[in-house]
């Protein structure tokens, strides 16, 4: 069986000649890098002001880490603005709520162009999972033409597949009952959510999903997540990386899931230390910085994503020369370092917490102190919302990286409550919420 990959549309795109090798995308990026330095540096107010810019040729894709970065603050002050275009060449502005913060939203833009070539990669890694013929559920929420969701429809139906759009949903149960009504062979979506409808489907006494693959996305994936997913409904889990930033589009997996391939005709990547920002080994992990190579509308040099992750560069098992994603391990100085050493982060959680059959989702909020305090909402289905989840938890907690050695050192403890919910409202991406320590009772 011959697995798809990308590369013969990555070299399409980029105008190289098939099959596609790393020396002339590495050739073919570092031209893009330098037309996109000069690029910003006469149409970017924000790049064109830099007082940090040196004063260097870029002779290979390494000397571009004595660029300076491009940080989210610069995103969000947006003075100078770093728009290089006329607000007439603009086809779709986003305005994107800062996760965890009340302070002001960034605000993007993109062109026909960039949303053409979204959809174009959409297209080409939905093929990934979709046949031509297949029913295609699309589970994140409807919202604006040029959105996720629309993009996501138009490439489905360049592959020949139906997408079925989600209507607004109350919760699980309304999913679970689109999903058992619309039998689609493929489902697109948050992961959170569908692992609910997922474990709502084998408990509320109706018929379990069955789906053959489902693309996950839009927040951090845990193993035990995909697996849970896997188990209740027969399916085969891809993952897709991706930011607003990037025009949605960054980086998917494929059949061997050995990482997600990334979208290099758009994007080139860098991993650093995320404390010196100095560039990390392939393997290591560290913080994602992207640039992009071809956008005129906001074009972005160095910018520091946030995420942690491992950039793999060895060939693919699929013959993919790609540069892949993996390794996620969630969001840069979003965890904390409890007591006498170990970070608690809220990958750490998910990998433990998913992995009980009766969880579904769950609320984290850890207060500083000696112990450091960690409160868990578990949301359930109300089959399964009963006093041995909460045994499950705690054992759970006690067997798992950081939490079981912050219990049995007396670093951490741990109040579990089971909530009459099943999914939790998180106000964006979900995370683990940190507190100053306040005086309180024993708690273990």
């Amino acid at each position: 069986m011959t697995i798809p990959t990308l590369d013969a549309w990555v070299a399409a795109r980029a105008g190289l000649p098939t099959p596609l090798t790393r020396e002339a995308l590495d050739a073919w990026q570092l031209e893009r890098l330098r037309e996109t330095i000069a690029y910003v540096r006469d149409a970017s107010p924000f790049y064109r002001s830099r007082r940090d810019w040196p004063d260097i040729e870029i002779g290979g894709l390494k000397d571009m880490a004595r660029l300076p970065f491009t940080e989210q603050a610069h995103l969000i002050r947006n003075d100078p603005p770093l728009l290089a275009l006329s607000q007439s060449a603009i086809a779709r502005a986003v305005t994107l709520d800062t996760s965890g913060t009340s302070g002001p939203p960034k605000r993007l833009h993109f062109t026909a162009e960039d949303l053409e070539a979204t959809v174009d990669f959409f297209h080409h890694g939905m093929a990934m999972l979709t046949r031509p013929g297949d029913r295609a559920a699309i589970a994140f929420p409807a919202g604006r033409p040029g959105g996720i969701s629309d993009g996501l429809a138009t490439a489905l139906r360049r592959l020949g597949a139906e997408p079925l759009l989600a209507p607004h949903f109350s919760g699980p149960d309304n999913l679970v009952a689109w999903l058992r009504a619309e039998k689609p062979d493929v489902v697109a979506g948050p992961p959170v959510p569908l692992l609910a409808a997922a474990r709502l489907a084998l408990s509320d006494g109706g018929t379990p999903l069955r789906v053959r693959a489902m693309l996950l996305s839009s927040d951090y994936v845990a193993g035990s997540l995909a697996r849970a997913i896997a188990a209740a409904c027969g399916a085969e889990i891809f993952e897709h990386w991706g930011m607003t930033e990037t025009g949605y589009g960054g980086a998917v997996d494929c059949a061997y899931h050995a990482g997600c391939h990334l979208r290099e005709n758009e994007l080139l990547a860098e991993v650093v230390n995320p404390e010196s920002g100095e560039p990390l080994p392939p393997g290591a992990l560290g913080e994602l910085v992207i640039s992009t190579l071809r956008r005129r509308s906001v074009p972005l040099l160095r910018y520091r994503t946030g995420d942690l992750v491992r950039l793999i560069e060895e060939p693919c098992p699929c013959g993919s020369v790609l540069r892949r994603l993996g390794g996620f391990a969630g969001r840069v100085g979003a965890g904390l370092t409890l007591p006498g050493g170990g970070e608690l982060t809220l990958p750490i959680l998910d990998e433990a917490l998913f992995a009980i059959e009766g969880v579904t989702d769950f609320g984290a909020t850890v207060r500083k102190g000696a112990p450091a305090t960690l409160r868990l909402s578990i949301a359930a289905p109300a089959a399964l919302r009963l006093p041995a989840v909460l045994d499950a938890v705690h054992a759970s907690l006690a067997g798992a990286p950081v939490t079981g050695d912050g219990l049995r050192s007396g670093a951490l403890c741990v109040k579990v409550a089971l909530r009459d919910a099943i999914v939790f409202v998180h106000g964006g991406k979900r995370q683990l919420l940190i507190s100053e320590s306040a005086p309180c009772a024993p708690c273990c």
